[in-house]
């Protein structure tokens, strides 16, 4: 386990861009905080680090976005950007393929609010636990499963 302090959301994606270095294809973020803690800018950050140019917004209200990679020299073909803020339980996440996407080895998958579907998370995984700590000033407990 890795404790950090992140000072701004700048520094809050430039963690995520190096956890980028030891993805692998198939790879699952989790990641876990109240609301403002800061998930949306790690998934932000973590894009940028795959080399994805275009915007990363939450996908609060579509629960999944689709952003293609295109480093081909990767296996990882895409990252999955899932916000199950708005899911109640478990059953709904069929409807988005939710087992599909975090079983296809070309993706790497950012899932918001994991905690909404921690019986189906992979058991090899990382996940990150953010709290606030001031206005911009987040704690981050990253731990690799």
């Amino acid at each position: 386990m890795r404790r950090t302090i992140s000072k701004s959301p700048e520094e809050t994606k430039k963690i995520a861009g190096k956890i980028v270095s030891n993805l692998k294809a198939g790879g699952v973020i989790a990641l876990f905080g109240e609301l403002g803690s800061g998930k949306t800018t790690f998934a932000q950050g973590l894009a940028e680090g795959l080399g994805i140019k275009e915007r990363i917004i939450s996908p609060t209200f579509v629960l999944v976005r689709e952003h293609r990679i295109k480093n081909y020299e990767s296996r990882i073909r895409k990252l999955y950007h899932i916000d199950l803020y708005r899911v109640e339980s478990e059953s709904e996440l069929g409807s988005i393929g939710f087992r599909e996407i975090l079983s296809n080895p070309e993706n790497i998958v950012v899932i918001e609010w994991a905690e909404k579907a921690q019986e189906l998370l992979p058991e090899k995984r990382i996940e990150v636990h953010m709290e606030h700590e001031g206005e911009f000033q987040r704690k981050l407990r990253i731990i690799r499963k």
